[in-house]
């Protein structure tokens, strides 16, 4: 029985690396040719995302501050109170606004009611011409009265809304400048803020490559994890950066799922060239340390192992830039003949006689 085991061992052995019965069984290797087909060489930046909408609300009004209800990193909608100003000193000015207006509106009624009566004595000839010009210039003065009370009232009311300040569109408070209880004048900044609705990528280009750039309006955006990000209409600035000799590109992005940040990093890719390479599937590549090699098939079928340069990658391939040749064979996996005799090994079967003369040789 031991016997038996033994020999059922040494059999199992002899099919794992290839030999039964004093034949080898051999499986070749599968294999693809070096193809050659063009690169789109691309120029890869690092871009940077911006909200569109990103402003600070500054006093249109001087007061006091009396409530912040939202403070930084809070959400907003369009709309919601983000700043109340004390607003005794604008209540007052539209009540007198108010007390001006009603005194002109009676003094306007008056002064109607005054050349109606003239007017209708003149053209019975009552009333001499002078007096009935007067009445008329009287209403008119009135009305010219009436009409700046009614403009000064709203220029109260309208300062009185000042002291109410809601957000223009719905986001992300970033900054407050002020505090509750601190006095402010006309033009001091309030609050900062962005929204996330509207988001854009900005990247500065090369001086060598804008004009390409400007006139195939081509850019791949993507992020870090590989995702390719869907951009919409180019910006390019007519104009280049004096320190950096650079020209801004500008694109709108297109983000429903709110995955991205103003202030994240992305890389723009811009084609710039185009050439004929050699390509390999990315499988094929044998990363040992510094050493970049390939499996290739030589005359008589046997893989070989070859060192490569290699370049781009695209798609799952890689571009060879030196060590193979156009229609030359590379094994498609090579870990599966690495650490096995399949790599001295014809890839087509031979008898078990041949290959004892090989081994008496």
């Amino acid at each position: 029985m031991r016997h038996i085991s033994i020999l059922g061992t040494l059999m199992f052995g002899l099919v794992c690396s290839g030999f039964v019965l004093g034949e080898v069984v051999l499986i070749r290797p599968e294999t693809v040719p070096v193809g050659r087909s063009e690169l789109q060489e691309t120029l890869v930046l690092d871009g940077v995302i911006e909200a569109v909408q990103q402003s600070t609300v500054s006093a249109q009004t001087s007061g006091t501050v009396q409530q912040l209800p939202f403070d930084v990193d809070d959400s907003v909608a369009a709309g919601d109170l983000i700043v109340q100003l004390d607003s005794s000193e604008q209540r007052a000015r539209v009540n007198q606004a108010q007390g001006g207006r009603d005194e002109a509106q009676a003094a306007l009624n008056d002064a109607q009611q005054q050349f109606k009566r003239v007017e209708s004595v003149h053209e019975r000839g009552l009333v001499s011409r002078q007096e009935f010009d007067q009445a008329r210039n009287t209403l008119a003065g009135a009305k010219a009265r009436f009409e700046r009370a009614e403009a000064a009232l709203a220029e109260a009311r309208e300062q009185l809304s000042y002291t109410r300040i809601i957000a223009p569109y719905g986001g992300i408070l970033t900054e407050r400048h002020v505090e509750v209880g601190e006095s402010v004048s006309p033009g001091q900044p309030l609050l900062s803020g962005l929204s996330l609705e509207q988001l854009r990528v900005v990247v500065d280009l090369p001086q060598q490559y804008a004009d390409l750039a400007r006139r195939d309006r081509l850019a791949r955006v993507t992020l870090a994890d590989g995702r390719v990000l869907e951009t919409g209409e180019m910006t390019f600035y007519p104009y280049a950066n004096p320190a950096t000799h650079t020209f801004r590109l500008r694109m709108r992005l297109s983000e429903p799922n709110g995955s991205l940040f103003p202030g994240m990093l992305v890389k723009v890719g811009v084609p710039v060239a185009t050439r004929d390479a050699l390509w390999i599937p990315a499988s094929s590549l044998v990363r040992r340390s510094e050493l970049r090699a390939v499996f290739v098939l030589d005359d008589q079928g046997r893989p070989r192992l070859r060192q490569v340069r290699i370049g781009a990658e695209q798609d799952g391939r890689l571009e060879i830039l030196a060590g193979l040749s156009e229609g030359e064979r590379v094994v498609i996996h090579p870990g599966e003949l690495i650490g096995t005799d399949r790599l001295n090994l014809s890839a087509e079967p031979v008898s078990g006689e041949s290959a004892n003369k090989e081994a008496g040789n």
